[in-house]
């Protein structure tokens, strides 16, 4: 015959019991997170399960359960950690805390990750289980060197500079600097000219080995942009023959020679001059 104990654990007394309000039934856990709508009721299905980890976590520290054991151990906590994180989406959706950010790295930090394997760790003892610590042991490959050739193909002309002045922004600035420069050095000179004809400073004070010495007459601006222009128009190469400045100046002095005859000398002048060079033989 049974005693009053028993009775009291059959199925029965228990429905019995939780109908009369002496005893509840022990509520279970939802099988989807979506299935909560209730922000408290997800925080506590949270915390179970970060119990339910941490006891499974201090289990899987023994070595002496086996390697089967450790496995499934493994396993379990593995599939906890992906529960939580969907509970943890699930707070979120219902205007809860970010626990991803705020809450807790300790559980995760314990667990160790195989290179190439995200997502998945292995906890305690479960790290030195047969085939696990060789696959610790590896070292990830190394990273390929890209050659010369694959470098090559990232340089262009934006990479040297060449279509730097293509937006229209440099060049402006570019000039607005030469000015500014070019007008404080004239300045300077024409500070350096004022006190040697006021007597402050001699000539020979005022020289410097390592300056060009130029006349003492006023220079413009004008004048010495010209000059930039004509020493950067001597750097093009001319690809025909060009007259030095002895030869311009004499098809200069003869075209002006030509021209006064033309003018002022009389048709037998002429004709007598061509009889005198074809007798002389010129």
């Amino acid at each position: 015959m049974a005693r009053n104990s028993e009775k009291a654990m059959t199925t029965l007394a228990r429905w019995r019991a939780s109908q009369e309000g002496g005893l509840k039934l022990k509520e279970r856990r939802p099988y989807l997170a979506t299935d909560c709508e209730d922000l408290h009721q997800a925080e506590k299905w949270r915390r179970q399960i970060l119990g339910e980890i941490s006891r499974k976590v201090a289990q899987i520290q023994n070595a002496g359960l086996g390697e089967f054991k450790l496995r499934d151990l493994n396993d379990e906590i593995n599939k906890l950690l992906r529960e939580k994180g969907h509970w943890e989406d699930r707070i979120i959706e219902l205007n809860g805390p970010d626990y991803r950010k705020i809450g807790p790295k300790m559980l995760d930090a314990e667990g160790k990750e195989v290179p190439g394997n995200k997502g998945y760790k292995y906890f305690g003892a479960a790290k030195d289980l047969p085939g696990v610590r060789e696959l610790f042991e590896q070292e990830p490959p190394p990273t390929a060197r890209k050659n010369r050739a694959e470098l090559m193909k990232d340089i262009d002309a934006d990479y040297y500079g060449y279509r730097d002045e293509d937006d229209g922004l440099i060049a402006p600035l570019e000039q607005e600097a030469e000015k500014a420069a070019v007008a404080s050095k004239v300045a300077e000179w024409k500070e350096r000219v004022a006190k040697i004809a006021s007597g402050e400073i001699t000539r020979d004070e005022d020289l410097d080995p390592d300056e060009n010495l130029y006349p003492a007459e006023e220079i413009q601006v004008e004048d010495i942009q010209e000059k930039e222009e004509e020493t950067e128009k001597e750097h093009f190469i001319a690809h025909v023959p060009v007259p030095s400045q002895k030869e311009i100046e004499e098809a200069i002095v003869q075209r002006k020679k030509t021209e006064l005859l033309k003018r002022y000398a009389t048709t037998a002048l002429m004709e007598e001059e061509e009889a005198v060079k074809e007798m002389m033989g010129v």
